[in-house]
């Protein structure tokens, strides 16, 4: 079993109560700029062993008759079909996506804002698609000289030419399907448009990383600085917040550095108001209480340096791939450094190797090269795998995973040869792919197929849902079938940055 070193309880009571005292301040009236992943933040549930990666629809459930909850995206980033990476699609479809997933959870949005709209063409498409659908859509625009030309932004020709979005409750949560929508120039706008309106309302922000009361060097905010390594932001201490209260407090880059113009905003839309909050920190604007949920530090402590090390997998593997640069590599490297961290302190990682090395002495795989994996079980037993003619590292590494789990001996055989000859068959024979191995996505199906009439290759089935969160790596990138295979089982995949083929286009 993994050991838990976060309370969901004690951080949701916190949160709730932090949240509620910071409207009382703000006249009942504030809109809560939502930053980082409002589902689905598995970021936070790895560094944060314990933490529910929906916590935070968790928390809007509890406050559920106190918020509208609006959606900003940039009209650019639907323009460009910029794409989300943790799950591959792109923003307008996570736009989508989060709709969907809030209303399962029985929470609707209020609307959607279109930010620095332009009349980009996908962009109409897609406001069209929303109104179509019944979701209200409501137009914000560039401005110019945004954000250092304070004068013009808090005018008519600034924040006064955004349509306003209607609100009734007391809490409005802006939130966005990523980094970089608009959030907090919605926010901005609308408190403008309604201390115009001559209704008092306040601002703050909800973000999840950096802890601000853990030290600057934790391996939790050294996780935080890791996983933004792709945009260069990294943590401080919060300057502003050491001045005035002489206490320290940690914040990241770009909050500090956008605070003084942020507070001159504020000032001025707020400048008749005496009893809004004018803050003297970014530390003073957040509503976050990440750090009081934890409650066992050494286990977060180590599991925010696994992460890190993932990390620098992930990025040396999308270097390779030509989609990262290599200074985001080399930044997380030094991350590690700093903790004194080798890649082979991930437990997976040499054993994979390995596996690799053993399928070296034994002959090569179906194209030549040998590719090892390992697993670690959630009882801390490593499984490993290798490829062959047969198939490739990621299905024999999940098919002798699930027999482990199962209680069932090597020896018997999970999948009917008679239908892997079948797709043997239908992948060389008919469809013309050249190799025959099976990748882990036809490797489930077979399973699937086995089980309806093998009970062995059925026990064996079910307890595919135990390698949820299970620590894997491969010697070599994934291709397509088995990184799909992957994600569909919910594993913490890292690879070696080794291409398993020579070939230069991989089905």
């Amino acid at each position: 079993m993994k050991k838990t070193g976060f309370d969901n309880e004690k951080y949701l009571k916190e949160q709730t109560a932090a949240i509620l005292d910071r409207v009382k301040k703000c006249d009942n009236k504030l809109y809560l700029e939502f930053g980082g992943k409002l589902c689905f933040d598995y970021h936070a549930s790895r560094v944060l062993p314990g933490y529910d990666p929906n916590v935070k629809i968790r928390l809007l459930q509890k406050l559920k008759d106190k918020i509208d909850i609006v959606l900003a995206i940039y009209a650019g980033d639907i323009e460009k079909g910029r794409v989300r990476g943790d799950f591959g699609i792109t923003y307008d479809a996570a736009t989508l996506k989060l709709i969907d997933d809030l209303r399962k959870w029985g929470l609707d949005i209020l609307a959607v804002v279109i930010t620095r709209f332009n009349n980009q063409s996908a962009a109409v498409i897609f406001k069209n698609k929303l109104e179509h659908r019944g979701v209200k859509v409501y137009l914000h625009y560039p401005i110019e000289g945004y954000p250092a030309n304070v004068d013009s932004i808090i005018s008519g020709k600034g924040f006064g030419k955004n349509e306003y979005i209607e609100t009734k409750n007391p809490i409005v949560v802006v939130t966005a399907p990523g980094p970089g929508s608009g959030k907090l120039a919605t926010c901005l706008s609308q408190l403008y448009q309604e201390h115009q309106k001559g209704v008092n309302v306040g601002y703050a922000k909800f973000e999840t990383f950096p802890i601000w009361n853990l030290p600057l060097k934790h391996p939790v905010n050294i996780a935080y600085e890791a996983a933004t390594a792709d945009i260069q932001d990294f943590n401080l201490i919060d300057p502003f917040h050491l001045n005035k209260y002489n206490k320290t407090a940690i914040n990241y880059n770009r909050d500090v550095d956008s605070f003084p113009i942020l507070k001159l905003i504020l000032s001025k839309i707020f400048h008749k108001d005496a009893n809004l909050p004018i803050y003297n920190s970014p530390t003073d604007m957040g509503v976050n209480r990440a750090g009081f949920g934890i409650v066992d530090d050494k286990i977060v402590q180590e599991a925010a340096r696994q992460e890190i090390i993932r990390r620098y997998f992930r990025y040396n593997g999308e270097y390779v791939m030509g989609v990262e640069k290599k200074e985001t590599v080399d930044k997380v490297a030094l991350l590690m450094e700093q903790l004194g961290l080798k890649l082979t302190d991930r437990v997976v990682v040499d054993k994979a190797r390995s596996a690799a090395e053993e399928a070296e002495t034994k002959g090569k795989g179906d194209e030549g090269i040998c590719c090892g994996a390992a697993i670690e079980l959630n009882s801390g037993k490593i499984i490993t795998g290798k490829n062959s003619e047969l198939m490739h590292a990621a299905s024999s590494l999940v098919l002798n995973a699930v027999k482990v789990l199962a209680n069932i001996p090597d020896e018997i055989l999970l999948l009917s040869p008679h239908i892997i000859s079948q797709i043997s068959k239908l992948k060389k024979g008919i469809i013309g792919i050249e190799s025959e191995s099976l990748d882990l996505e036809e490797t489930l199906i077979a399973l699937a197929i086995s089980a309806t009439t093998n009970h062995t290759a059925e026990l064996a089935m079910n307890k595919l849902v135990e390698l949820k969160g299970c620590e894997v790596h491969i010697t070599h990138i994934p291709t397509p079938g088995d990184e799909v295979g992957l994600k569909s089982l919910g594993v913490n995949l890292t690879t070696d940055g080794k291409f398993s083929s020579r070939n230069l286009f991989v089905t």
